[in-house]
């Protein structure tokens, strides 16, 4: 029994933690897309104010 016991351990503890690791990534990579997609609606607000000002 204390064979399988420590790898089944090992196991979720990797798992518990990579998930964690995903986590943080998907958060970051959705901050990242909210800010770049603010930035793009501010560069086509002040191309379109550029037109507008001729």
């Amino acid at each position: 029994m204390k064979k399988l016991y420590f790898p089944s351990l090992m196991l979720l503890l990797f798992c518990i933690s990579s998930c964690s690791v995903i986590e943080g990534i998907f958060k970051a990579g959705a901050v990242v897309g909210i800010i770049s997609v603010i930035i793009v609606i501010a560069i086509i607000i002040w191309i379109v104010s550029l037109f507008r000002g001729k």
